[in-house]
C-alpha cells in the first residue's frame, strides 16, 4: 500500500483531511510523532527540531549548518517510520524528505485566504487583521525554509500528484480523491519501490550519523551499497572514512560503504 504525504499551508484543513484519509484507509496518521522519534534517536530536544522545520534559516544559521543537521535527523526518523507503508504523513516537507520512491503519493492542499482566516480567528480568538498577518508570516517562513534548504518553491504544483483547492473542492471530495489515488495500481508498493525506500532509509541514517562532524556530505545507497560524497582532497576523504567505517556494524542494511571526495553527488543522494 502507498505512503501519502500531505503538504499544506497553515490553517488549510490539511490535518483534518489527513486524519480522515488515514481512518478510511486504515493507515496510521503521523506528524509530531516523527519529531519525537528523531528526538529520541539523536538525543536532540524536540523544540530544536520543531524550530528547524518551521523557521526559515537566517544567513548565520545557513553558514553554521545547524538546521541542516536537525533536518537530517528528521529525515532519518521519517524514513524509519514510513518504511513499513500504510502511513499518512502531514508534517512539513514530507514531499521533499521522501524523494524518488514511486509508492509515495504527494498531495498539496491549498485554501482560500478567507477560509484560513476564519479558521484561525475561531481557534485563537484573534481579529481578522491579526489572523491574516499571522498566516502571511507563517507562509513566508515555510516558503523561505523550503527554498533555503531545497531550492524549490513548495507551491510549485509539479511536485505533487494531486493539488486540492479548498473550498472549490469540499473536504469530503478531497478525502475521496486522495483515497482514490491510493487504490491506483501505479502507486502500489512493488519490490523495486520497497528497495528504493530501504535504500533511502539507509542513506538518511548514514547522513544523520555523520552530518554534525561532516556537514557538507551527501549520501546515496543502492541495494545497501552506500556512497558518501564529500568535498576536499585525500585528507578530508580519510577523515570522513574514519567516521563512516564504524557505521557498517551499527546501521542495519549496509552491505558496503565507500567515500568519494571531489565527485559530484547524484541528484538521488540525500
Amino acid at each position: 500500500m502507498p505512503i501519502i504525504t500531505i503538504s499544506r499551508g497553515s490553517y488549510s484543513m490539511g490535518k483534518a483531511i489527513a486524519e480522515r484519509v488515514a481512518s478510511r484507509l486504515g493507515y496510521e496518521c503521523v506528524s509530531r510523532e516523527v519529531l519525537l522519534e528523531a528526538s529520541d534517536l539523536y538525543d536532540t530536544p524536540e523544540i530544536k527540531l520543531e524550530k528547524a522545520i518551521h523557521d526559515a534559516p537566517s544567513l548565520l544559521e545557513r553558514l553554521g549548518h545547524g538546521k541542516r543537521s536537525y533536518v537530517a535527523f528528521i529525515q532519518s526518523a521519517l524514513t524509519r517510520y514510513v518504511r513499513r507503508d500504510d502511513v499518512v504523513y502531514h508534517g512539513l516537507a514530507g514531499h521533499l524528505l521522501l524523494k524518488n520512491v514511486s509508492h509515495v503519493i504527494k498531495v498539496r492542499i491549498i485554501a482560500a485566504l478567507d477560509l484560513r482566516v476564519e479558521v484561525l480567528m475561531r481557534r485563537e480568538g484573534c481579529t481578522e487583521r491579526e489572523a491574516a498577518a499571522l498566516i502571511a508570516e507563517q507562509d513566508a517562513q515555510r516558503r523561505g525554509w523550503t527554498q533555503s534548504l531545497y531550492g524549490v518553491d513548495p507551491q510549485d504544483p509539479s511536485m505533487y500528484a494531486l493539488v486540492l483547492n479548498l473550498p472549490s473542492v469540499g473536504e469530503d471530495e478531497a478525502v475521496d480523491l486522495i483515497c482514490h489515488l491510493a487504490g491506483l495500481e501505479r502507486f502500489q508498493t512493488t519490490e523495486a519501490s520497497r528497495r528504493d525506500m530501504e535504500d533511502l532509509a539507509i542513506a538518511c541514517a548514514v547522513k544523520a550519523a555523520l552530518i554534525e562532524k561532516h556537514p557538507e556530505i551527501s549520501v546515496g545507497s543502492r541495494y545497501g551499497n552506500v556512497l558518501v560524497y564529500c568535498g576536499g582532497g585525500d585528507r578530508n576523504e580519510r577523515q570522513v572514512r574514519e567516521s563512516a567505517d564504524p557505521l557498517m556494524g551499527s546501521i542495519e542494511g549496509i552491505r558496503n560503504l565507500e567515500v568519494h571526495a571531489g565527485v559530484p553527488a547524484p541528484e538521488s543522494a540525500v
